[in-house]
């Protein structure tokens, strides 16, 4: 599901220049919308799945410069995901930002193994993550 609530101006300022597409994954409704929005409002595409199944499919029908997930999700999990993602040819360097309220080192390093670029526990501090996508998407 793509989120753009308005035209908002590319990311380097410049006329007809290509928006970044941010992918946004979290089973907390509230959660996926608030991060869309955010992303948005940066000058961000963003598109929004509520699983990890969602977010893998959506990966796979259109390429994404960067994954926001989630990690404690039912069924399949943010692990899973990366860990599916980094398989797919398309993202085996695009930046997977693991958001999520797990917040022991265990955790990180697991996150790091499954392929995340960057872990920030929530609650999350927005310029934190408009910091951690625009260094890892050059």
């Amino acid at each position: 599901m793509m989120y753009e609530p308005d035209a908002r101006p590319d990311l380097d300022g410049s006329e007809g220049a290509v928006r970044l597409r941010v992918l946004v994954v979290d089973d907390a409704p509230d959660v996926t919308e608030l991060l869309a929005l955010l992303m948005s409002h940066a000058g961000y595409e963003v598109a929004m799945a509520f699983s990890a199944p969602e977010a893998f499919d959506a990966a796979r029908a259109g390429h994404f410069d960067a994954v926001i997930s989630d990690i404690g999700m039912p069924g399949m999990n943010g692990y899973q995901l990366a860990e599916a993602l980094r398989a797919l040819p398309d993202y085996k360097t695009t930046p997977l930002i693991a958001v999520t309220g797990f917040t022991h080192l265990e955790d990180r390093e697991r996150a790091r193994r499954a392929g995340f670029d960057d872990f920030l526990h929530k609650p999350i501090n927005p310029s934190d993550l408009l910091d951690a996508v625009r260094r890892l998407c050059g």
